[in-house]
């Protein structure tokens, strides 16, 4: 298409200074009477560019041109920025030199510092980062990986796996592929992913994938309603997981969520973390097992 061409004309004058309309001609695979006009438009369009003739001519643009300034505008380059920077975290090489382009096109309306994003969570290893080139290198190369796995009930198993897609939801990448040993589409949580291993297997997509309904991987479990009491400061964490129509702020201060939770050791654990800021009203057996949980910690700190 055109504008492919008269942008990418513009992104090659940004990062070589000058060129000629026969290298660009060959680089396009048009004529260079189609360049030229390719040039009156971008003139007309108010880009700076113009032409010197004879012995080391050529077409160049006006010394610290910016793109930003007639295409894109700041807001939307910083966006193209966020964009970029999301992605290089999960270690895709050939972004760092987009990046290196992008500085060269927008200059001073982007400055590559003001965001970083790291999706390896707090206290992992270095190695954490890698699993994402290796996934990515699987799935392009159409390659079988290895790993072992922990799912929501504390069960292991070692699983090979046809990579298909990275998901992002809820603050967690999640890896979608078919499982060979389940013989279907399943999805696993990225950080319970351990000793993952590409394989020198191959696979070919299969051909329902786009009707496919992958499980998560996980046991059945049983969804229960249960009522929370929660203390005011830590108000923060329940909205980051949950929406407004299941919070009820009390005139104290306090909060009550009214929620169906998956029932089981996840639940427990989801609940003693905010320790004696958070009271279970409701089912009564849970807050039993709750209470019996808190008198064990507390055994164990009074030897």
């Amino acid at each position: 298409m055109k504008i492919n061409r008269l942008l990418e004309i513009m992104t090659l004058l940004l990062n070589k200074g000058t060129v000629t309309a026969r290298e660009l001609a060959e680089r396009f695979e048009v004529s260079t009477r189609t360049i030229y006009r390719d040039i009156d438009d971008l003139s007309a369009a108010g880009v700076p560019i113009y032409t010197n003739k004879g012995n080391g001519g050529g077409i160049s643009l006006l010394e610290n041109y910016a793109i930003s300034s007639t295409l894109i505008s700041p807001r939307e380059s910083e966006g193209l920025l966020l964009a970029v920077k999301t992605l290089q975290a999960t270690q895709y090489p050939e972004l760092d030199r987009v990046l290196e382009k992008l500085g060269a096109i927008f200059k001073d309306s982007l400055q590559h510092n003001w965001v970083e994003v790291d999706f390896s969570p707090w206290g992992s290893l270095p190695d954490e980062k890698n699993k994402f080139a290796e996934i990515k290198q699987a799935m392009l190369q159409r390659q079988v990986i290895q790993f072992d796995y922990v799912n929501n009930e504390g069960s292991k198993s070692s699983r090979r796996i046809e990579p298909t897609k990275l998901i992002f939801k809820s603050n967690a990448w999640y890896l979608y592929g078919f499982c060979l040993q389940r013989q279907e589409y399943r999805t696993f949580r990225i950080s319970r992913l351990k000793n993952l291993f590409v394989r020198q297997e191959k696979f070919e997509p299969k051909a329902d994938l786009a009707s496919a309904q992958a499980k998560p991987e996980v046991s059945a479990q049983k969804m229960i309603e249960v009522t929370l009491h929660f203390q005011a400061n830590v108000a923060n964490r329940l909205y980051d997981y949950f929406d407004d129509a299941y919070i009820t702020k009390q005139s104290d201060g306090s909060f009550l969520l009214t929620v169906l939770l998956p029932a089981g050791e996840w639940l427990y654990s989801y609940i003693l973390s905010f320790g004696g800021f958070a009271e279970v009203l409701e089912p009564e057996s849970i807050r039993q097992i709750i209470g019996d949980r808190l008198k064990q910690a507390c055994q164990l700190y009074e030897k």
